[in-house]
């Protein structure tokens, strides 16, 4: 995705836009002219002060001049253009009868502030339906609750189909024999009546959350979805009693609860939240920096991360390219993967853009995976999402030992893999994933393992 333009590109486009010569806007906010083209190819930085008087000057709100006004707002409007059909001819001819100006964004923001967050809020809408679909998808393929149902009432229906031919076609049948298929029947019609009445009740059951809770593992991911994956009564000194932070869940999801606690307490102990906040404002959210600063594993900085608070790291500041400034901290920003040594994922933590499989392992072409295969080797990989808008991430990857095996036993391994959004320029090309085979239309991919129910793609 294209990087946020700078505040003194949003000056220059304010001023230009106004007609407002560049030596007449130095002269209302005193500073020379050469300073302020200086600002403008964003060369120098903008103090406080300043950016109020050019705010001033320009009769707009300082916000709009900064570098993280209306990001969302503009991210939006670029999905929407790159995902139009078309959207690669106005990559290289903008002015293709038709195709969306990419380079004028910031003027149309500018000058339709209305229209740009109706167009912005549709492509979120769009997506919100397309990830729905394939979760959806996913489900019907994927889900155990359904997959027996629909078998036990195939299982039903060809029992009475068996036992009323034979019925119909046989002659004369013993009655003994008869009364027992009389009474097979009787059975196979109540199983048939509780298995559809079991699968509507299931269907219909209204879900807390988009793809429905059918597992303990789901259940225990719903719950940390609800509270933004940050455990703020496991940042302290004493933290609660794990087997007791949530009694609304069942026995097994409590006990998936109070572990992912005590590791959570662990881990912020390790590295506390407000010393993690200030290495952000000073190294940006590079995990390998990080765990250099604090000496601490890769998976533990990739999980603090993760946990940050919604807002909590607005000072997370320039120190990367990817996902820094405030946006960083905003719930789905960062996102997070664990699988173990069969590749089954144990821990998903989604990345707004990066769709995550309910079921099933993921794309075999995640630095995930790859971690696996290199264990205790750090893996930084650019990846691109496929789909619309194609967003470009991060992928941060490491695989350690969970527990360690003996010269018998082989040893528990875990990967981890952290995601963060890429909004730099493209310094090296993304290696192109998918969520799974089955919801990914990249036919020519090498790694596909079967047919995707949304057709070829490119």
């Amino acid at each position: 995705m294209p990087r946020q333009a700078l505040a003194g590109s949003r000056i220059r486009e304010r001023r230009t836009a106004d007609g407002l010569r560049q030596v007449d806007l130095a002269r209302l906010v005193g500073i020379s002219a050469s300073y302020l083209n200086l600002i403008e190819h964003n060369r120098r930085n903008v103090g406080a002060a300043l950016l109020r008087k050019i705010a001033e000057a320009l009769k707009v709100d300082p916000a709009a001049l900064t570098e993280g006004a209306g990001a969302a707002l503009l991210a939006g409007l670029r999905e929407a253009a790159t995902a139009a059909d078309g959207a690669s001819a106005a990559a290289s001819s903008p002015a293709a009868p038709g195709a969306p100006e990419l380079d004028r964004i910031e003027e149309f923001v500018g000058r339709f502030p209305g229209w740009a967050g109706l167009l912005a809020g549709l492509q979120g809408r769009v997506g919100h339906l397309e990830r729905s679909v394939e979760m959806l998808s996913d489900r019907l393929a994927h889900d155990p609750t359904l997959s027996a149902a629909l078998h036990d009432i195939l299982s039903a229906v060809t029992a009475l189909r068996s036992t009323a031919a034979i019925l119909a076609e046989e002659g004369e049948i013993e009655p003994e024999w008869r009364a027992r298929f009389h009474a097979n029947l009787e059975d196979e019609s109540v199983r048939l009546a509780e298995g559809a009445e079991a699968l509507v009740s299931y269907l219909d059951t209204p879900r807390t959350r988009e793809q429905g809770v059918v597992s303990p593992q789901e259940a225990f991911e719903g719950w940390l979805e609800a509270r933004g994956y940050h455990l703020a009564e496991c940042e302290g000194a004493a933290p609660p009693d794990p087997e007791a932070l949530a009694p609304e869940l069942p026995a097994a999801a409590r006990r998936l609860v109070a572990a992912y606690a005590r590791r959570y307490s662990t881990d912020a102990a390790a590295l506390p939240m407000p010393a993690l906040l200030a290495a952000l404002a000073d190294l940006g959210p590079d995990p390998g920096r990080l765990a250099e600063r604090f000496g601490l594993p890769l998976p533990l900085v990739f999980r603090r991360l993760a946990a940050l608070p919604p807002g909590g790291g607005a000072g997370a500041g320039t120190g990367a390219s990817a996902g820094t400034g405030g946006e960083l901290a905003e719930p789905g920003r960062i996102g997070l993967v664990a699988c173990d040594g069969s590749g089954a994922l144990i821990f998903r933590k989604p990345a707004e853009g990066f769709v995550l499989p309910r079921f099933g392992p993921g794309c075999s072409l995640w630095p995930l995976y790859q971690a696996l295969a290199r264990p205790v080797t750090p893996i930084r990989t650019p990846i691109e999402m496929s789909g619309r808008g194609q967003r470009r991430f991060l992928g941060y990857a490491y695989c350690q030992p969970a527990y360690p095996g003996g010269f018998d036993t082989p040893p528990v391994v875990e990967a981890w893999m952290l995601i963060l959004p890429d909004d730099g320029p493209a310094t090296a090309p993304a290696q192109a994933v998918g969520a799974s085979c089955r919801i990914c239309a990249r036919a020519a991919c090498p790694a596909r393992r079967e047919p995707s129910i949304l057709g070829d793609g490119g």
